[in-house]
């Protein structure tokens, strides 16, 4: 565990390490690095180096003096250089996927492979963003943040398990978003050359399977799957069937 400056800010930084395959993990806007407890462990027993830091003004990664929010793909990119890191995974979801495929997009020579989760992506076309609108409406926006980002299997089966997800929102509930390098449209998807997975959930309210095949079906050789009564928090609330379609795409794909 260590900070880590970018220019800008200071990242907070937790690296396995080791010798595998590295993997940097980009959480969503509900929670922080601590959003992965689920999954660090079981990719270090697969063989993988580890890497989860918290985005921009979540958790303890602060912006140094005035700065502006910064460009998330920007930080990723000083990230890597700091670590060292040549080629790598990069497994991003909800809001840190709009980062995410944003840094495909930029820098597609320094990935290994993508993993896009529960994710609208950050495109900003019309045709994909009037989709979104009839998906997303107002009064789902206005729903309480475990009630947009849990699915109802979930709440149902593990009280514990919500208050957990719920404890981690303290660190990440209100900060300002970090912009993108690209205004990303469906067909610059058509140009992404990184081996990519998009991974869905059949509850979720804010990145639903047919808004994120909109995605996938531009993308060529795109493999697709689907968390079956996850919600958009997918990876906290199914970890094993989640990480099972993880790391068996990673094991095609590198």
């Amino acid at each position: 565990m260590a900070f880590i400056e970018v220019p800008g800010a200071r990242l907070w930084v937790e690296d396995s390490g080791g010798d595998g395959v590295p993997v940097v993990f980009m959480h969503p806007a509900a929670g922080t690095s601590a959003s992965w407890v689920h999954q660090v462990e079981t990719f270090i027993t697969n063989g993988y180096r580890c890497i989860t830091y918290d985005l921009r003004g979540w958790g303890q990664s602060v912006s140094i003096g005035d700065a502006e929010p910064g460009v998330m793909s920007d930080d990723v990119e000083a990230l890597a250089n700091a670590l060292g890191l040549q080629r790598f995974v990069l497994i991003a979801a909800a809001y840190g996927g709009f980062g995410g495929l944003d840094f495909a997009l930029r820098f597609p020579h320094r990935l290994r492979a993508l993993v896009l989760a529960t994710s609208q992506g950050g495109l900003g076309d019309a045709d994909f963003a009037a989709v979104l609108a009839r998906v997303v409406t107002p009064e789902i926006r206005a729903l309480p943040l475990h009630l947009r980002e849990l699915g109802p299997s979930y709440r149902t089966e593990d009280a514990d398990g919500v208050d957990r997800w719920r404890s981690l929102l303290h660190e990440g509930d209100s900060h300002r978003r970090q912009s993108l390098g690209l205004q990303i449209t469906l067909p610059m998807l058509e140009g992404l050359s990184v081996p990519t997975l998009l991974l869905a959930a059949g509850a979720d309210l804010l990145a639903p399977p047919a808004l994120m095949r909109l995605m996938a079906n531009r993308i060529p050789g795109c493999a697709f799957e689907c968390i079956a009564e996850a919600g958009h928090s997918a990876h906290w609330e199914r970890p094993t069937e989640w990480n099972r379609a993880v790391l068996d795409f990673l094991q095609r794909a590198l």
